[in-house]
């Protein structure tokens, strides 16, 4: 029998690492604070009218071109090497996957960020994860950087989110608002966990949470981010507020087997709940 499909979607900045991932590297390189960059970057945003995501993106190249920075790809997967995770990270997935399987469940694990695909495929964690949907760059004919080629925030992480439930590949833009009956739908919302902390979660947090899964706000430990993360809750915008520490026994471990638990209960309930439906067809 077919293991029981599970998806785990993360949020990657402040929710599986511990700041933005620009900030480690690639900020510096440019010679710049991180609090200074993402001052003058928004700054730029608001005076110009554009989305903060994009108009970072863009002043990213601005200022590499500037200071004589070489934005490549290669240079971009080199900070992701440098990332620092919450306490368990690196660990969570091998040892959340086998608690799966004992469970006869297969657990997929995604990102969807408005932080840079670029940069998350260079870190350590990168293998774990099936697919990975954040900002990207388009590059000249010298591999260097030179203008926003997809750019993920609010709406755009909900239009992934409805990809993977739906098992579009990343790609399927014309057909991911094109009516699948449940029944059809790859991953269903109720076998899905979004992990998140900030205002660009919100509304995937909601449509998870509203369709029967689980939404969980992480926040820093011991930091003035877990008012926020319990703020969601309050608002009945996610299901759990938690630090985030993904160490075994800590709370997210606790939380997760839980639900994982429930979701092998409920599918053993429905086969022989149809295995009684059987017996009523056949008396």
């Amino acid at each position: 029998m077919k293991r029981t499909k599970v998806a785990f979607v993360y949020d990657f900045d402040e929710t599986l690492s511990t700041t933005y991932m620009q900030d480690y590297l690639l900020i510096p390189e440019l010679g710049m604070k991180p609090a200074e960059f993402w001052h003058d970057a928004n700054a730029w945003s608001a005076q110009n009218g554009v989305d903060q995501v994009t108009g970072s993106m863009y002043y990213f190249t601005k200022i590499a071109k500037e200071r004589k920075f070489n934005l490549t790809k290669e240079n971009l997967a080199y900070c992701g090497a440098l990332i620092v995770f919450f306490k368990g990270v690196e660990e969570w997935f091998e040892r959340i996957n086998k608690y799966g399987r004992f469970l006869d469940l297969d657990i997929e694990h995604y990102i969807i960020s408005s932080g840079y695909e670029e940069i998350i495929e260079g870190c350590h964690i990168r293998r774990f994860f099936k697919d990975v949907y954040g900002c990207a760059f388009a590059y000249g004919e010298n591999g260097k950087a030179v203008w926003p080629a997809r750019v993920v925030n609010y709406s755009g992480k909900v239009q992934y989110l409805s990809k993977i439930n739906k098992g579009l590949g990343k790609f399927d833009d014309k057909v991911v608002n094109e009516y699948m009956p449940d029944e059809e739908r790859r991953i269903p919302y109720s076998r899905i966990i979004y992990f998140g902390d900030g205002m660009t979660d919100i509304p995937s947090m909601k449509m998870v949470k509203s369709h029967g899964g689980t939404a969980i706000a992480v926040y820093k430990p011991h930091s003035r981010h877990k008012a926020k993360a319990v703020k969601l809750l309050q608002d009945d915008r996610v299901n759990f507020a938690l630090s985030a520490d993904y160490r075994e026994g800590k709370d997210i471990d606790t939380v997760v087997k839980t639900i994982l638990n429930k979701i092998a209960t409920e599918r053993d309930l429905e086969i022989l709940k149809k295995k009684e439906d059987l017996k009523k067809k056949k008396a």
